[in-house]
């Protein structure tokens, strides 16, 4: 999946970018931090983990399951 394709599931889904790190970005939904490798393409299995562990928190801070 491409890096920007999975950056904007991130915004569509609430979470904004926090920083850049030395190898990685780092996007928040404003309680949790989750960190994307900036690399053009990331590995699809990587890239459904995140998009997994977003609607994970998301879901967790609204309080639902």
């Amino acid at each position: 999946m491409r890096r920007r394709k999975l950056e904007r599931e991130l915004s569509a889904m609430g979470w904004r970018f926090k920083r850049h790190g030395a190898k990685h970005d780092m996007w928040t939904d404003g309680q949790v931090t989750v960190s994307i490798p900036r690399h053009r393409e990331v590995e699809e299995e990587l890239a459904k983990a995140i998009l997994k562990f977003a609607a994970r928190a998301n879901a967790d801070s609204l309080g639902t399951d």
